[in-house]
């Protein structure tokens, strides 16, 4: 099945869900006064979806492979902020759980797809 646009893609799907969730935790007072750590957490969110998109629309495997790295990356730093927010109390164990499993989730899913691409004869536009 050939897919032509990123927002056809599951994964990318499941990253936007996570960065709304993200948001929808960070928009909590006690959250959003912390700014810069508010930020944070949302741009590395927002980098997880980004990545994927950028790594697409890029046109070639071994570029959406690169991409996909850091859209990796960029999950555990979600992740590891989910930590950080919860030893400060700014999200409940039950908002982290999701969280933590959500980036998990797509992070295995991300690996996949880099396996897939590595293994794949097909290299993309860019490479015919």
């Amino acid at each position: 099945m050939k897919i032509d646009r990123f927002e056809d893609m599951e994964i990318w799907k499941d990253a936007r869900d996570l960065c709304k969730y993200v948001f929808e935790l960070t928009s909590k007072e006690i959250f959003n006064k912390d700014f810069r750590f508010r930020d944070q957490i949302r741009a590395s969110a927002g980098s997880v979806m980004d990545n994927i998109a950028e790594g697409f629309e890029r046109g070639g495997n071994k570029e959406f492979g690169q991409f996909l790295y850091y859209s990796k990356g960029s999950c555990g730093e979600t992740r590891s902020q989910g930590y950080r927010a919860l030893d400060f109390k700014y999200i409940s164990e039950a908002e982290f759980n999701t969280l933590n499993e959500g980036a998990l989730r797509i992070s295995t899913k991300i690996a996949h797809l880099i396996k897939y691409l590595k293994e794949s004869d097909m290299k993309g536009a860019k490479y015919h």
